[in-house]
């Protein structure tokens, strides 16, 4: 069994950490932030002081935070991850951050000897409880082979996309994918429900047809019952819209359906909705209608 660094122990890293334990790894926790959880530590994981003594203690780094700047943070802050890395040792970001700074990042771990892989995840807070998350992973495939086992206690759909920065790539691309599948539920419930239609009955009927999705099942019937309590915050889909957003500008291409979505949550946090899930992106359209399918 390997030793494991896990820094961020939040909403998805939390359950990620306990499945890496529950699969017999050591785990060392970063406490430089806030106090590690006290149910790990009950079962064995060791609290340390810095980023850097997880990392001189263990032989896989994983990282779990909200954004670039927190990674950024975790791996060159002078008590950082890459003030305790060398030969040997695998450092493995599994937040959702830009990709060209993924690339900079990896080849900074890789000048210390360590190897790096970027490995985000899709499945929500569901998924890393279950242990059924989708990893796309960039980076060498030795790292990853050494890695597979980790990933395969978190997750079901494993992939290695390619090299540094592959992964964040894909895992911007299944936003825009899961953004803009949200918009057009959202859409079509708010027209339907607007010509007079039962909203809960239409989705029923579309479940069963080629416009059925995961999206639909799941988030349709939130958005039908007005259950918004957050599993992805819309504040979290707006950065990794963000993202999309600055890499098409930077590849000349025009995302318009990816901006135009991104208005939307603009709306629903001008509500005050930046914590609401992101199935929540319907109230913005609703806002702009003057009208609610939950009020019929």
């Amino acid at each position: 069994m390997a030793k494991i660094g896990f820094i961020g122990t939040g909403i998805m890293g939390h359950p990620m950490a306990l499945n890496l334990q529950k699969a017999g790894h050591s785990l060392f926790l970063s406490a430089h932030h806030d106090a590690a959880p006290a149910d790990l530590l009950a079962a064995g994981a060791v609290a340390l002081a810095s980023p850097k003594e997880v990392a001189q203690e263990a032989e896989f780094i994983i990282i779990m935070v909200p954004d670039t700047p927190q990674v950024d943070d975790v791996l060159f802050r002078a008590d950082g991850v890459a003030a305790g890395v060398g030969k040997g040792k695998v450092v493995i970001d599994m937040s959702s951050i830009s990709p060209t700074a993924t690339k900079a990042f990896a080849a900074k771990i890789n000048e210390k000897g360590a190897q790096y892989l970027d490995a985000p995840v899709s499945g929500g807070e569901v998924g890393a409880k279950a242990a059924t998350l989708s990893i796309m992973v960039g980076g060498d495939s030795d790292a990853f082979e050494r890695a597979l086992p980790l990933f395969q206690s978190m997750g079901k759909n494993i992939t290695l996309v390619g090299g540094n920065g592959d992964g964040q790539t894909a895992k911007v691309a299944n936003q825009i994918i899961v953004a803009l599948n949200i918009q057009a539920v959202a859409e079509a419930l708010l027209f339907a429900s607007k010509n007079g239609a039962d909203p809960a009955k239409v989705r029923e009927a579309l479940m069963g047809g080629f416009a059925s999705s995961k999206i639909l099942e799941v988030h349709g019937e939130r958005m039908i019952k007005g259950t918004f309590d957050p599993g992805f915050r819309i504040s979290l889909h707006q950065k990794d819209l963000n993202l999309a957003l600055a890499g098409a500008r930077e590849l000349g291409i025009n995302l318009p359906n990816t901006a135009g979505t991104q208005q939307v949550f603009s709306t629903c946090a001008a509500l005050g909705g930046s914590n609401w899930d992101h199935s929540a992106l319907i109230k913005g359209l609703e806002h702009m209608a003057n009208f609610s399918i939950r009020d019929k």
